[in-house]
């Protein structure tokens, strides 16, 4: 069954006039983590497209490129979308039921902020009113300030970009231990470390650019060092 599938069997479970939010008590299990993962994202950020007042063409297009849609299951994932944004829970429901389901810190909702910022970052511009609702989320989170600056350094032109902050890695660190980070997080973003922490297999597009943001750093890196 795909995921899609699973998320429509999960809504269809809802009494009516139950809020969307409600969905996540019966996806505790972590077999069910992937489905709750890909609600969360589409319900954020079907919340946080209306931060800056709109909800934008690119922005719904944008779900389409972080999560894989097959043909036959874009009604699940509108149905999802319009859920959220009818949903009288504020996002910070959404935020705190997530979060209380993988813990506070886990990886899992790095990747899903990730997701959140290939939304807002989809019109092509950034706005103060996303800065806040996205970093409002990381606090919920548990993600600390510094590692929210790295996610936001990855994808808003003109944020400040630290190639060391994005290995996690000091800039005196060794050659040894910064070439030891940068397999370590290649190694991160291999689709079965994705799996096992609840990252549905359709999320392939925050993989695939977190890839390409850390090589760019570690070529950076050894630029610099080379010179």
């Amino acid at each position: 069954m795909s995921i899609w599938s699973r998320i429509s069997a999960a809504l269809a479970a809802l009494r009516d006039g139950q809020p969307l939010s409600a969905v996540f008590d019966r996806l505790r299990s972590p077999p069910e983590r992937s489905v709750a993962f890909t609600i969360a994202v589409i319900a954020l950020g079907a919340k946080m497209a209306k931060a800056d007042g709109t909800v934008s063409r690119p922005e719904v297009m944008a779900f389409r490129e972080v999560f894989q849609i097959p043909p036959g299951e874009e009604a699940n994932a509108a149905r999802v979308f319009n859920l959220a944004r009818q949903d009288v829970a504020g996002f910070d429901a959404y935020a705190q039921r997530i979060v209380g389901m993988f813990g506070a810190g886990h990886p899992a909702l790095c990747d899903l902020m990730e997701g959140l910022f290939h939304i807002a970052l989809a019109d092509g511009a950034y706005h103060d009113d996303e800065d806040a609702f996205l970093r409002a989320v990381a606090g919920i989170f548990g993600l600390d300030e510094m590692r929210f600056r790295r996610l936001r350094a990855r994808f808003v032109d003109g944020a400040a970009r630290d190639p060391y902050a994005v290995l996690g890695v000091s800039p005196d660190a060794s050659d040894a231990d910064l070439r030891a980070a940068w397999r370590a997080q290649v190694r991160d973003c291999h689709p079965d470390r994705l799996a096992a922490r609840g990252v549905p297999a359709e999320a392939v597009k925050m993989a695939e650019q977190r890839l390409v943001a850390i090589n760019a750093a570690w070529e950076e890196v050894r630029a610099q060092r080379a010179s």
